[in-house]
């Protein structure tokens, strides 16, 4: 079996500040790997990297400017070295402007309607409320984020003739529909980022997959209610939603040598929640 040491690598993980990009990125230097912890929140990001006894960067990106992003990919070339691993991680799942605040309520609304046993005259219809700002907001942070980093990274790779790994973070709502429409959509472009851009480094050996988590216990749950958050978890078949060091592990091993045949893939990692 290929040796799953990250030693000599450099990482790059996006939305490093909190959640599962905290945790993929001290894994990854647990690994033996270099790693730039890149957020919007650059404290975050120190957060992230202290203590931590390998080479180690926290920068400032705002991964949905692309000249943002190529002038942090050249802090990370020039304080850590050529870039072999990306994970974009980077995500948010509402925007101002997007109508989230009246699609909650509506839900909440239908709810209680089906609790009260009759049938519900309440529909919930995202795209009524949503503006462009929002849409865009979302889209700009998730998928066009993952492309100005993705780009960013081959060309690193492909300057120092690195065979790197590329670990997009898509989600569950990408198979099954159920989330807000621009999550949904951005994360199942995503999925479409990932299989093209296997084909496509195929002949440069850069693999890039995908993980699909499911509900998992980070910041991006806060805005959802309690009794919404037990019904969901109610439904998944382990009975829990994920832990951020859970989804880590599934980064790390399509980061690592042992995946090696893997791209193009999705690895699933939602308790049984929807299977692909």
């Amino acid at each position: 079996m290929s040796d799953p040491s990250l030693e000599g690598k450099v990482a790059v993980v996006t939305g490093a500040g909190q959640g599962m990009g905290r945790a993929a990125t001290r894994l990854l230097s647990e690994r033996g790997a270099a790693v730039a912890a890149l957020d919007l929140n650059e404290a975050g990001s120190a957060e992230t990297i202290a203590g931590l006894t390998g080479r180690s960067l926290a920068l400032h990106c705002d991964v949905s400017a692309s000249a943002a992003v190529n002038e942090a990919f050249d802090r990370v070339e020039a304080e850590l070295g050529p870039v072999s691993v990306l994970v974009n991680n980077a995500g948010i799942g509402r925007a101002e402007g997007d109508g989230s605040d009246r699609m909650y309520e509506l839900m909440a609304q239908r709810n209680a309607e089906l609790e009260a046993g009759g049938e519900a005259e309440i529909h919930i219809d995202h795209i009524v409320f949503m503006e462009d700002q929002g849409w865009r907001g979302v889209m700009g942070v998730n998928l066009d984020g993952a492309f100005h980093c993705a780009r960013a990274a081959v060309r690193s790779m492909v300057k120092a003739g690195i065979a790197g790994s590329i670990i997009n973070i898509s989600s569950t709502a990408a198979q099954s529909g159920e989330g807000p429409i621009h999550y949904v959509t951005s994360k199942a472009a995503l999925v479409g980022l990932t299989r093209g851009l296997a084909r496509e480094l195929g002949s440069r050996r850069i693999r890039v997959n995908a993980v699909a988590p499911g509900p998992t216990n980070t910041h991006i749950m806060d805005g959802i209610p309690e009794a919404w958050i037990r019904d969901m978890e109610s439904a998944i078949p382990l009975g829990r939603m994920a832990e951020p060091g859970e989804i880590a592990q599934a980064v790390c091993w399509l980061a690592s040598d042992a995946s090696s045949m893997c791209t193009g893939s999705v690895l699933v990692a939602n308790g049984g929640s929807y299977f692909f």
